[in-house]
């Protein structure tokens, strides 16, 4: 796989004008589209999950127009043969979070519950079934991720969870968290391991958005049923951290 290039220029300036017309469209399709996923919140969620996941491939596409910032994924194979299950992804960015609800069948998302808070975005993400937790309260929000992880799979729902926890600086990695894996021990629903580099392009702690290619990987389904918790937990860190390794060599 070649890293693509991107014909725009690498002026400050122009990166500037660049990422606030970005954020200023961003900002205008959440309110849109945040009103609409209220309003229209009763429907069937297979139905109102597509508006959600609309808004995720709107926001890619101008990703892409106004800043030159795309993205290539391998793996999708991986998701065919799978009816449900656990993701684990790698945590860099925001743009991920949009990206996998674009990508990914309808899902519920753990998050913190104060995020459900946020104007527009959070009321909109309510609407969604997410699993909602308190971090404060570690076993409480534990108790609270294996009880409706549970039910959400038994849904049909995807699981969608962040391991490390918050946004990491590219090549930095976080204490991975055995929930996601403990999860899948007590229900038997493989985990689906994903890997990017969207914090190199677009920087957790920065409006700026760079022109490139983000590389996003999708691992094959790891098995749950019969294993320890910490077992599976350590297969899907390894996958990643070889995956991360994979997407790095590609610049040189």
């Amino acid at each position: 796989m070649t890293q693509a290039t991107s014909s725009y220029p690498s002026s400050s300036l122009l990166t500037h004008l660049r990422s606030a017309l970005l954020m200023l469209t961003v900002l205008i399709s959440t309110l849109i589209f945040a009103v609409l996923m209220i309003i229209f919140s009763l429907l069937p969620f297979r139905i109102h999950f597509k508006l959600a996941a609309l808004w995720g491939r709107f926001v890619l596409a101008a990703t892409q127009l106004i800043c030159g910032l795309s993205y290539q994924v391998t793996g999708l194979e991986n998701l065919s043969n799978v009816e449900n299950a656990i993701v684990l992804c790698k945590h860099q960015s925001a743009w991920e979070t949009i990206a996998l609800m674009a990508l990914l069948p309808p899902q519920s998302v753990l998050l913190k519950k104060s995020l459900l808070w946020l104007p527009f975005w959070g009321w909109a993400m309510a609407t969604l079934k997410p699993i909602a937790i308190d971090r404060s309260s570690p076993k409480q929000a534990l108790s609270q991720l294996l009880k409706k992880g549970a039910l959400r799979l038994k849904e049909g729902f995807w699981i969608v969870m962040y391991p490390e926890g918050t946004r990491m600086a590219p090549g930095e990695e976080g204490k991975f968290s055995a929930s996601g894996s403990l999860l899948a021990q007590r229900t038997g629903y493989p985990i689906i391991p994903i890997a990017h580099n969207a914090g190199e392009f677009w920087p957790r702690n920065s409006f700026l958005k760079q022109a490139g290619v983000i590389q996003l990987k999708i691992g094959p389904a790891i098995t749950a049923e019969g294993r320890k918790s910490k077992e599976i937990n350590n297969e899907a860190e390894a996958w990643i951290k070889n995956a991360m390794l994979e997407i790095d060599s590609l610049k040189k």
